[in-house]
């Protein structure tokens, strides 16, 4: 199917989308073409971010002295970028459990796997599933989605705050008075091939660059093609997406048609992702068994 709002009847109102994400720039990054798509549509779309990164590799470097400063400088760096980025996007910005302009999500960055920082008292991943759960019910009680998406059970590449996130948006989901359509982004391992060829042919790496070959593992996140059931194909929208991410500057480096991380490793900004129902009560996509 095309599209996160085939088969979902809204009535005569505009449909509404609220996309759950653990950090600034995950949303542009993972799910940047379906939200400029839909908010191009005239559909009210949301993104709630669960913390504000305050973890993240610094890639300026004239920004360097923000990453693991004492009273988290990066934090509020990065809300103003989020706020670039929404802005652009045309979208509504939820911080989670921060019920006031100006103040900190109730949650903070936890690092990627084996980081001090998961031992933090406002860790995300480390936070009561029951209570990461009812923040995010919390949100959805408030803006009442038809459809929300979030990462798959693997967090898209095994990120602890994006398991997190998954978890706590699965609960809130199940625990709805009327639950919305749950998605989770993924993509088809036909379009991984593809691109990997596509950024071979097009990204110099004579700068530092690395374009992964055909040898090196996908993410988790990339799928058999069957079990990938949505599609939002709209290479319209790039221009869009490619806007937002330069807000994000202190984690994104961005090129023609590309993207790297702090790592180097591009990725092709193809204006095309993928999306399977997800069952809320698993996680897990309900198309599973097709694969």
């Amino acid at each position: 199917m095309t599209g996160l709002l085939d088969g979902i009847r809204v009535g005569d109102r505009a449909p509404r989308l609220l996309f759950v994400h653990a950090h600034p720039d995950d949303e542009t990054l993972a799910t940047g073409v379906a939200i400029a798509h839909h908010a191009a549509r005239g559909d009210d779309v949301h993104v709630l971010t669960c913390t504000l990164g305050e973890e993240g590799e610094v890639i300026p470097p004239h920004l360097a002295h923000l990453e693991g400063a004492d009273g988290d400088p990066l934090a509020e760096h990065r809300r103003e970028e989020l706020r670039g980025a929404m802005d652009v996007l045309g979208v509504t910005s939820h911080l989670l459990g921060a019920r006031a302009e100006g103040l900190r999500p109730a949650y903070r960055d936890s690092g990627m796997a084996g980081s001090p920082a998961a031992a933090h008292p406002r860790a995300w991943a480390g936070a009561d599933l029951a209570d990461a759960a009812a923040a995010v019910r919390a949100v959805l009680d408030d803006v009442a989605p038809d459809v929300v998406v979030t990462y798959d059970a693997t967090g898209g590449y095994g990120h602890p705050d994006h398991v997190r996130t998954h978890e706590a948006t699965c609960h809130a989901v199940a625990s709805a008075a009327h639950p919305p359509a749950l998605y989770a982004v993924l993509t088809p391992v036909s379009w991984a091939v593809e691109d990997r060829a596509w950024l071979a042919e097009h990204v110099p790496t004579d700068g530092g660059l690395v374009v992964p070959g055909g040898q090196d593992p996908f993410f988790p996140s990339v799928v058999p093609d069957e079990v990938v059931t949505h599609r939002v194909v709209d290479p319209s929208v790039v221009p869009v997406q490619t806007r937002a991410l330069t807000h994000h500057e202190t984690q994104v480096v961005v090129g023609e048609g590309w993207y790297a991380l702090s790592n180097h490793v591009v990725a092709r900004l193809a204006g095309r992702e993928g999306y399977a129902r997800l069952d809320p009560s698993t996680g897990r996509p309900r198309s599973e068994g097709a694969a």
